[in-house]
């Protein structure tokens, strides 16, 4: 979705007073306490609505979307009611409870044809607890493993929140073997072979298209090794469905199973796959579907639909995003990733917006 140049021309900046920047801290400092505590259902709804009231009251693009729908954020009771706002905002404006000083903005990758999204980070402590505490409630010490990043797209440009997560995980698994990998495939499958004979826990993190260049020179030996895809084949090869892809890794790497991580630019938090293609979020993370064709109803567990997600770790910016994602609700607040919205469906979707 996108909102109308009428529109964009209301955000208000916001207030550089000093008791308004006391009082923004120590609600920030409050919740930030809570957020990665969260235990039970009731927890994370009520402080989902509190970190909504934060977010609608100083994030200036959130107050004002909010506003354009004619929604009065004291009426929102509810985690179902709150406004989720539109993922391509990112693309256009400054998503942020503050005007900075920022430690560092993120970025998409982006098209050829589209702008990149811009996500700028005041405090990134609360990033670096967000996915240690994410990775250890997944997989647990991170000193377990040796971290390998095959990250060629990534690591050919500035700005990446995953080459920053991975970085800080190769640094704390405290193995001299874990790093990055650029196209050095040669040596990538040497340090592989060395591990497995010293029988290492391996963790190989990579985008789709590098492990599947990869797997197409080489073929491992079993191995107590660990293959996590992030997805996307960035316009170097033919998109192929998760399946497909899995099936093949899995035959060349001899794995039982192929990870997934789902997560992206505007988020600070991450949901991962232990191979089975259902996706599981941190406690301080959650998924709702919402309806195709109307994006403020949601659908009922086992219906595809717009992927809506809740990150309270990301607390500065906004928690409540609606992405371009398509996906299914499972039980215990597990979902599947489908696809993505085509054209038209967006364009119906910006359609709507322009006209509130």
């Amino acid at each position: 979705m996108s909102i109308s140049p009428t529109a964009a021309g209301l955000f208000r900046n916001n207030s550089n007073h000093p008791k308004d920047r006391i009082a923004l801290q120590r609600q920030i400092q409050h919740l930030r306490k809570k957020i990665f505590k969260l235990s039970g259902n009731r927890a994370f709804e009520k402080t989902a609505l509190e970190v909504f009231r934060l977010q609608a009251e100083y994030n200036p693009t959130y107050r004002e979307y909010i506003r354009l729908l004619d929604i009065s954020p004291l009426s929102v009771n509810n985690i179902h009611d709150i406004p989720f706002l539109p993922v391509s905002f990112f693309k256009t404006h400054t998503v942020n409870i503050t005007s900075g000083p920022y430690e560092t903005i993120f970025t998409s990758s982006g098209t050829t044809d589209s702008n990149p999204s811009k996500h700028p980070v005041p405090d990134l402590t609360i990033y670096r607890e967000s996915f240690i505490r994410s990775f250890r409630f997944f997989y647990g010490d991170i000193t377990n493993y040796c971290i390998l990043a095959l990250l060629p797209s990534y690591l050919e440009r500035t700005g990446s929140s995953l080459v920053y997560m991975l970085d800080r995980l190769i640094r704390l698994s405290r193995r001299k073997t874990s790093g990055f990998y650029l196209h050095n495939h040669d040596q990538l499958y040497d340090t592989l072979q060395h591990l497995v004979k010293k029988q290492q826990k391996v963790l190989l993190f990579g985008v789709s298209f590098a492990l599947l260049d990869f797997a197409e020179k080489y073929e491992l030996t079993p191995t107590n090794l660990t293959v996590m895809e992030t997805g996307g084949m960035k316009g170097r090869r033919q998109e192929m469905v998760r399946e497909e892809l899995h099936t093949l890794l899995k035959k060349k790497f001899h794995v039982s199973s192929i990870h997934s991580e789902y997560g992206m630019t505007e988020l600070l938090s991450q949901a991962y796959s232990s191979g089975d293609g259902i996706f599981r979020t941190p406690p301080w993370m959650r998924v709702l579907i919402r309806d195709t064709y109307d994006p403020f109803s949601y659908t009922s567990p086992g219906h595809t639909g717009g992927i809506n997600i809740i990150d309270l770790a990301n607390i500065y910016s906004c928690s409540f995003i609606e992405t371009q994602d398509l996906g299914r609700l499972l039980p215990h607040g597990n979902f599947t990733v489908e696809g993505r919205f085509d054209n038209s469906e967006m364009r119906g979707c910006n359609l709507m917006v322009q006209e509130i």
